[in-house]
């Protein structure tokens, strides 16, 4: 089975929240601002209206003007930091993070997120050590020891990282519980790195349980099935993952693989063309002729009439 666990998702689906949480706190800051301010601040608004609607380019328009008329504006960095984590310029967002923890070294807000964009750089040590910094200043905050885990686990530290994610599962909110369907995941991709398989189906089977709608834990539990073997659970949860995602080339090559050792020939070769089309389309030219050639392995297995006779 060819599985493909996609488990970094996740640490980006904290920055949204942060996204939310920051710039509420931050606007408050805004209004107080002095008359001498008050075109920086409405730059400011502007940005994180800008933020909430998605419109991540003109956000960081809208709040360098602000950091233009108020150079030490650490509000405008923190949410600009944002815009470009979502930007995927994440170099650009150390940078502001940098900037707003110079200008307001107790605001844990830009800690998370310059760990994020380490993270999202390959540079787990620093993303560690930036949510340390998080947990020195509130121990209790979930994302910070969730965060921590995903790095470490990105280390191969998966016991450390299991431990970090227990931790957040202890302090996460009840609600929404999409957040705890989260932690589960990567705990299941943890226990499945151990080579502990009943765990990770279990903890796969609880983030579903928490969000029927988690493409990546249908996927994973999919990968767990085919690894121990279960074909038929194999094509279960892959055909989850397509029906929440139709364009999840990876999923209808794994789904295809389980048809082909169930020996549904015909099934399995309809799943890796439709996955050979999709890789082509997406542009990811080495995973479509990889696909080409395991359509081809698969065509060479299947027994001929007279082979059967």
């Amino acid at each position: 089975m060819n599985c493909l666990f996609k488990f970094v998702r996740k640490f980006l689906v904290l920055s949204l929240l942060i996204v939310i949480g920051l710039q509420f706190s931050l606007v408050s800051k805004a209004n107080a601002s002095s008359k001498s301010s008050v075109s920086s601040s409405e730059f400011f608004r502007s940005g994180v209206e800008q933020l909430q609607r998605g419109n991540y380019q003109q956000a960081v328009v809208e709040l360098t003007n602000a950091i233009e008329i108020k150079k030490d504006y650490a509000g405008a960095y923190s949410n600009r930091c944002l815009a470009y984590l979502q930007l995927e310029d994440y170099q650009n967002a150390v940078t502001d993070c940098n900037q707003s923890i110079n200008l307001a070294p107790e605001n844990i807000e830009s800690y998370i997120n310059r760990g994020i964009a380490y993270y999202r750089l390959g540079n787990f040590i620093a993303a560690i050590d930036d949510n340390n910094s998080v947990l020195r200043r509130k121990p209790q905050d979930f994302r910070a020891y969730y965060n921590r885990g995903i790095a470490t686990a990105a280390l191969k530290n998966y016991n450390d990282a299991i431990l970090d994610y227990h931790r957040a599962l202890s302090l996460v909110p009840e609600t929404p519980s999409y957040l705890s369907a989260d932690i589960y995941n990567d705990l299941g991709l943890a226990k499945f790195y151990l080579h502990d398989l009943h765990s990770a189906t279990n903890y796969f089977t609880l983030a579903i349980r928490l969000n029927p709608k988690s493409e990546l834990a249908y996927f994973n539990r999919g990968c767990t099935c085919g690894k121990n073997g279960d074909n038929l659970g194999a094509v279960h949860d892959f055909s989850n993952v397509v029906r929440l995602n139709p364009s999840n080339a990876q999923a209808y090559v794994n789904r295809g693989i389980a048809y082909h050792n169930l020996g549904y020939e015909q099934a399995g070769l309809s799943d890796l063309r439709t996955a050979a089309a999709f890789f082509r389309r997406q542009g990811q030219e080495i995973a479509y002729q990889k696909t080409l050639d395991l359509i081809k392995t698969v065509q060479r297995q299947i027994p001929t009439i007279e082979e059967i006779v």
